[in-house]
């Protein structure tokens, strides 16, 4: 009987279809990603032979101070939460990328990521969250309990890619109209968006595979142009981005769950790929995301950050061009 409840709480979380024009990227019933390899195992392959990196209790984890309520003038102020939620604050604003406060990520609790680090910022001591930016529907991205809290608090204004904006509806959002790779979006004076292309999937539930686009984000500021990547396997859409939105002065780029590589690395990228990416994209700088809050790949909690610095030294890169954040710690870029 508990087997069939599940199943049905699995159904009933999928996705509703989404209905738009063809294009390179979706036929009329699904998205996906143009002329990109697919994975060679499924996924029960991977868990049978699963190697798990060591991920030690961390009973110190730092949570950091409670923010500036604004920020102004051009600098950057990058606060890294946990996992890939970031509190960005310029021109007045104040920017959440993928927000999760929740201990559990998963459609139930039985089917659930349990957190292994605390969020680095306290929700109760946020600053008015004026925009909230989705990079697609995984749990471990939208979590819906998260929402309703910044509903509550703050009614930002949520965007979203493609078919996704049903979530945050559901917890009575602000939301913009859905975004397609490349589409712009003015959200006011201060802040311009456009969707960049990924290499990832999606599904909320059993059945809904990639209903719904998954995508980053490039920030348009006085500041410059920030790019949040959200999830995303290696690809050449780094140049691209580069090559029609450039010049990039920062870039949130995905370090973790890229283990194992031979079933992760067509929709995670890895270490090595984030620091190629890093030089794709010809970003000034570079920070981390995706890593040290959840257990998802078989990367061990420390081995992002170890094999990030093993292919910034083979590429002769300095850290400090590709930093590796800590939670809670507010990190100044621009004047």
């Amino acid at each position: 009987m508990q087997r069939f409840i599940v199943l049905l709480m699995l159904m009933a979380s999928c996705a509703p279809r989404y209905r738009g024009p063809i294009t390179d990227h979706f036929n009329g019933k699904k998205f996906s990603n143009p002329n990109a390899p697919e994975r060679s195992a499924s996924v029960w392959e991977w868990l049978l032979h699963r190697d798990k990196g060591a991920w030690p209790k961390q009973p110190n984890a730092f949570v950091g101070p409670r923010p500036a309520a604004r920020v102004e003038g051009d600098s950057l102020v990058v606060t890294f939460v946990n996992h890939s939620t970031f509190l960005l604050q310029t021109n007045g604003l104040n920017i959440l990328t993928d927000p999760v406060w929740s201990d559990f990520v998963g459609p139930t609790r039985w089917l659930s990521v349990k957190r292994k680090r605390p969020p680095g910022l306290r929700f109760d001591e946020l600053p008015p969250i004026d925009v909230v930016l989705l990079s697609h529907l995984h749990y471990d991205h939208l979590d819906l309990p998260t929402i309703r809290r910044l509903v509550k608090a703050f009614n930002p204004l949520f965007v979203t890619p493609l078919g996704v904006s049903y979530l945050p509806k559901k917890a009575g959002a602000r939301v913009a109209r859905e975004l397609d790779w490349n589409d712009t979006l003015r959200v006011n004076d201060q802040l311009t968006l456009t969707c960049t292309q990924a290499r990832h999937f999606s599904n909320r539930g059993m059945g809904d595979r990639d209903r719904t686009l998954w995508v980053g984000y490039l920030l348009h500021t006085s500041f410059g142009t920030t790019y949040f990547c959200g999830d995303s396997g290696y690809g050449p859409h780094f140049k691209d981005i580069a090559t029609r939105y450039g010049p990039i002065e920062l870039a949130l780029l995905p370090i973790g769950s890229y283990r194992p590589q031979w079933f992760m690395a067509p929709v995670h990228v890895s270490p090595e790929g984030a620091v190629q990416a890093l030089l794709d994209l010809n970003a000034e700088h570079a920070v981390g995301i995706h890593f040290g809050t959840f257990q998802q790949g078989d990367d061990g909690l420390t081995e992002p950050a170890d094999d990030l610095k093993k292919a910034l030294d083979a590429r002769f890169v300095p850290a400090s061009r590709f930093i590796v954040p800590q939670e809670g710690r507010a990190m100044t870029f621009g004047k």
